[in-house]
């Protein structure tokens, strides 16, 4: 200790010095501070990976045996994948691959392309292309949409400028990753063939792809090698417009030649009829951007935004460009809304400084502590490469209440010695030596108490982790400063008694004190004379609290307003694409009409499903609509509810932090599996049906579609066999006429466009089309295929999803509005052991809902850690297995507090709000640390008896006490009634503090005195060494 007391007796004689250290450090940490990326949350990479493979006119059983199942049995053996799902529909499917946090999303595409390379071989012949992958991510990886639009440019025109000019530029700027495009009618070259024409000219469908598909080729020709000169060989082997296409000879019929002009109509068209997009009532097709990994949100869309005038004056006349989906305006307005929640909180604590102190320079002392120790934590933070955003500014604002502390208990220990007659200096040296250990206890032990968040595993660890880091450097700046900068100034700035100023608005404050303190002194003794009554106090807030965390409603993460609304489309299983896309066209209009909304966008393109498309709307800003997000939902499903048509639409507001990479139609999901898939469509319904009565749900929903209407084809292979008919055929004869056949490919100016050939629209109307086809036969001559084939109705899976290999149905809802997804987990679990399951039948939460349930199960652990670390560090510090738990015991006052007010404001105990009861932890213990040091010297240095040294303790750090206490908690203030963007996010945990902070300092100062009375005696008779060094 007398080298630690020299070495802070250091900072006291090298003022100079030490003023330039502080200086340089809140230099550094302004530097730091201003070059410090925004963004919402935490920036988490989640290494997740999206295989998409597709084959034109496919059904959905074909795409889920022939292509996802191949795919899916490699891909799952890739190392650390943690969860694989698929959605298989017709002529399309797509793979979602999740892998531990651990690994880099860089060599996991590396696997991924390795995997698709060993499935190739298993892979169906007639896909067009082989599977491509994207990295993909969490919402917070999607940064903005950019929509081309038009009422005059064709929307295939759209589709080749949004691929080729406005995606390649966009490409270019700093931080923009993957690109995805929705609505994109990509331009090709579509050939409709007259299915009579060909019949009566004896050509076949099958001849007429032959045709297209040798007409274009793209290979080397080799060179002519002389001895004058080298020549490349070119041909022109490349057919590029529909004039060219309608002049190939396909057949020759006496003698005649037959061109594909004769039997099909060729033009320019969109390549995949199934799609369109709109954007507040103009075709339009939507550029969706996403986030490269490291780079910050903000500051890639700024620069994305100041590239679109550019870009749209290279567009031509009548094409304009808009963003969409912009959430940067409301992640600006909520740190901003943060950063005036922090200037706040200064204010306050400063005041309350000062009201305690009444005088400017010892107020000025402690209060220097806040901008060194935050701005040193920014320096910290931008190292580490983190983001201003709501986790971390919300760390730094809840700690300001207790950043003085330290200084505080410093000044005040300086001005005892100061009014005793000392000098500054010597006052400021023997305050600090006399107080050190204490704030060495006190700091180390309430970062040990952040480490339990620092170990969290998982996404939501990660969240927090910053959390935690970023307490924890402000916490250890602090108690360094207090230690260093503060008794230097106490040195030279302290004013001795007599020369403090006499105004009465310092008077007044400091009698108001006076006599509180005197009201607890004469308080105090009457506690410690019935220590039964005060142990039972003690004793009931630990079974209080126990009862308050088992019966209050728990929630994950709070529900944010981001000014976003996706929404799902959903028609009847056959509606036709033109029908729906009319129908998606009135709904979007009737939202544009909502005064609250800005803009709506949606597109068709058999995503979820072939008969659903996709809705999204911006609202206004906060600050210029009345109503929240949820309001104006509820309020545009009333609105759709009342239009007569036959679509239904499922909204839900965006989220920072949306777990899970399964599109559903409402917010929550559980997943049910079974090997049989005939099995798991057959009970799917029956709890489906057990759920939707639950009160804690609505909008029950799944992603199990009833079987759709079908034609299927019965062929007799013996007529087959008589008329040289194969299956092969017959397969690909209904593939050319029905399925969009990409049968060809060609470049024009480095752009790739397909020959895309099916039946003439007339001849896909209905069944009776298929007695216009006709068949290759061995012998040459077209065969009808209904000469060898009849017809029957069937029913078939519109989509097929599966989950880790297995065929799965996934059930999703919304919450009641009294209920939590707490109440509805429970519900659910509840009535799925009610139902008696098929054998094998598995069910388990997804996305949000599954990690609910994972913090559920760790939140005791994570309180209990805190607890055990708390204890180890003290009992470290003062050699004793009793004194930890005299400090420990203020903790129960706390969490009754916190867990109360959260339940009387109807407050959810999220994981914001878990959070707010850590930091308590480590606020309230602080006052028994300065109880318990106080104590226990007095008990060493001065004979006093354990109750005479707590009490006069107690009285003596009353004051302080009384100060940090309600710094922390006006420190809280502006984040549990904090207005405007991302305050939902914020205001848990400020509510949780506050009530923490209110009921622990009306009790703790009377019930730690007792437990330490007991334990002392108990110690005793126990023989335990429990007397402790207390430094």
């Amino acid at each position: 200790m007398r080298v630690a007391s020299k070495f802070l007796d250091v900072f006291i004689t090298r003022g100079i010095a030490t003023t330039l250290l502080a200086a340089g450090v809140l230099g550094v940490g302004i530097m730091a501070y201003a070059g410090l990326p925004v963004s919402s949350v935490p920036q988490v990479e989640v290494p997740g990976i999206s295989v998409s493979a597709g084959m034109p006119g496919a059904s959905a059983q074909t795409m889920a045996s022939s292509v996802t199942v191949p795919l899916e049995r490699a891909l799952s053996r890739i190392p650390g994948l943690v969860a694989v799902t698929s959605s298989s529909q017709p002529g399309s499917t797509l793979i979602d691959l999740e892998f531990d946090l651990d690994r880099d999303v860089d060599s996991v595409a590396m696997d991924v392309q390795a995997a698709l390379s060993s499935a190739a071989a298993d892979l169906p012949s007639q896909m067009p292309q082989p599977p491509t992958f994207e990295k993909s991510a969490p919402s917070d990886a999607r940064l903005l949409t950019v929509a081309l639009y038009s009422d005059t440019v064709p929307g295939t025109e759209l589709g080749d400028l949004a691929e080729g000019y406005v995606a390649t530029e966009l490409s270019r700027v700093a931080g923009v990753g993957q690109i995805y495009f929705h609505g994109m009618r990509r331009p090709a070259v579509r050939v409709d063939v007259d299915l009579d024409r060909i019949a009566r000219l004896g050509v076949t469908l099958e001849q007429v792809r032959r045709s297209i598909a040798n007409a274009t080729s793209n290979i080397p020709k080799g060179a002519l090698d002389g001895a004058a000169s080298n020549l490349m060989i070119e041909t022109t082997d490349q057919l590029d417009d529909p004039a060219a296409y309608a002049a190939l000879v396909v057949s020759f019929r006496d003698g005649q030649e037959v061109s594909l002009g004769d039997v099909a109509h060729i033009a320019w068209a969109a390549e995949d009829r199934h799609v369109a997009g709109w954007v507040n009532g103009h075709p339009a097709v939507t550029v969706e951007l996403q986030k490269q990994p490291g780079h910050n949100v903000v500051a890639t869309v700024d620069r994305v935004l100041a590239e679109l005038p550019q870009i749209s004056a290279g567009l031509p006349a009548g094409v304009r460009i808009v963003a969409l989906g912009d959430r940067t305006g409301t992640v600006k307005s909520s740190i901003r809304s943060l950063q005036l929640d922090l200037l706040l909180s200064v204010a306050m604590v400063v005041l309350v400084i000062w009201t305690f102190l009444g005088d400017w320079r010892a107020t000025f002392i402690p209060a220097l502590t806040i901008p060194i120790s935050v701005f040193a934590t920014f320096a910290v933070m931008s190292g580490l490469g983190y983001t201003l955003n709501n986790v971390s500014l919300m760390a730094i604002t809840v700690v300001i209440g207790f950043v003085v502390d330290d200084a505080v208990v410093v000044v005040e220990n300086a001005l005892r010695y100061i009014e005793a007659g000392r000098d500054g200096v010597s006052a400021a040296a023997e305050g600090t030596r006399e107080i050190a250990f204490t704030i060495f206890s006190m700091t180390l032990s309430l970062v040990a108490v952040f480490i339990p968040l620092l170990l969290m595993g998982g996404l939501v660890g990660r969240l927090f982790r910053e959390f935690a880091v970023t307490a924890s450097v402000a916490v250890l700046v602090s108690g360094l400063v207090s230690l260093t900068l503060t008794p230097m100034l106490c040195a030279y700035l302290l004013a001795p008694r007599g020369t403090r100023s006499s105004a009465a608005t310092v008077k007044a404050p400091q009698r108001a004190i006076a006599w509180v303190q005197s009201g607890y002194e004469k308080s105090l003794s009457i506690a410690l004379r019935h220590p039964r009554t005060m142990l039972g106090v003690t004793i009931a807030c630990v079974l209080l609290s126990v009862f308050i965390y088992l019966w209050i409603p728990k929630g994950f993460f709070p529900q944010q307003d981001n000014g976003m609304i996706n929404g799902i489309v959903e028609g009847p299983l056959d509606m036709p694409h033109d029908a729906l896309v009319a129908s998606t066209r009135k709904l979007a209009e009737r939202m544009r009409e909502d005064p609250a909304v800005r803009n709506v966008y949606f597109y068709v393109e058999g995503n979820p499903t072939p008969n659903a498309g996709r809705l999204l709307m911006d609202l206004l800003p906060l600050q210029e609509r009345s109503e929240s997000v949820y309001e104006v939902m509820a309020r545009l499903k009333k609105v759709a509810k009342g239009m007569e048509q036959d679509v239904s639409l499922h909204l839900q507001a965006r989220q920072d932090v949306q777990l899970g990479m399964r599109v559903s139609k409402t917010q929550f999901q559980y997943t049910l599996r079974h090997p049989d898939i005939d099995v798991l469509r057959g009970w799917a319904p029956t709890f489906i049906h057990a759920i939707e009565s639950l009160p804690q749900l609505r909008d029950v929903n799944s992603d199990m579609e009833p079987d759709a209407p079908q034609i299927r084809l019965v062929l007799d292979r013996q007529r087959m066999a008589t008329l040289g008919v194969d299956v092969a055929s017959v397969d690909n004869t209904l593939y050319d006429a029905f399925g969009q056949r990409q049968v060809a490919r060609f470049e024009v100016r480095s752009n790739i466009y397909r020959v895309v050939m099916e039946a003439d629209p007339e001849y896909r109307l209905d069944e009776h089309s298929l007695d216009s086809v006709y068949i290759d036969s061995e012998g040459g001559q077209p065969v009808p295929l209904r000469s060898f084939a009849s017809l029957e109705d069937a029913t078939a899976p519109l989509v097929i999803n599966r989950d880790g290999q297995f065929p799965a149905v996934t059930v999703s809802f919304n919450l009641a509005d009294s209920a939590s997804i707490g109440d509805a987990v429970s519900a659910i679990e509840m009535k799925a052991k009610e139902l008696r399951r098929p054998q094998g039948l598995t069910g388990m939460f997804q996305g949000t809902a599954q990690a609910f349930n994972a913090s559920m199960s760790n939140q005791p652990l994570l309180i209990c850690s805190a607890l055990l670390v708390v204890y180890i560090v003290l009992g470290i510090f003062y050699e004793s297995l009793v004194h930890p738990l005299t400090i420990i015991s203020t903790l129960p006052s706390a969490s009754v507090g916190g867990l109360g007010i959260l339940a009387l404001t109807g407050t959810e105990l999220s994981l914001i709000a878990m959070i707010g009861l850590i930091v308590l932890i480590g606020i309230v213990k602080k006052n028994g640390i300065m109880m318990v040091d106080f104590a226990l010297a007095a008990e060493r240095e001065d004979g006093l008896t354990p109750q005479d040294a707590i009490r006069r303790a107690a009285v003596l750090r009353f004051r302080p006490i009384l100060m940090t206490t309600l710094a922390a908690l006006l420190g809280a203030l502006p984040l549990a009634f904090g207005h405007g963007a991302g305050a939902e996010l914020r205001r848990p945990l400020g509510i949780c503090v506050l009530g923490g902070l209110m009921l622990s300092q009306l009790l703790t100062v009377y019930t730690t005195p007792v437990i330490y009375t007991y334990l002392s005696k108990f110690s005793r008779r126990a023989g335990t060494l429990s007397t402790g060094n207390g430094g």
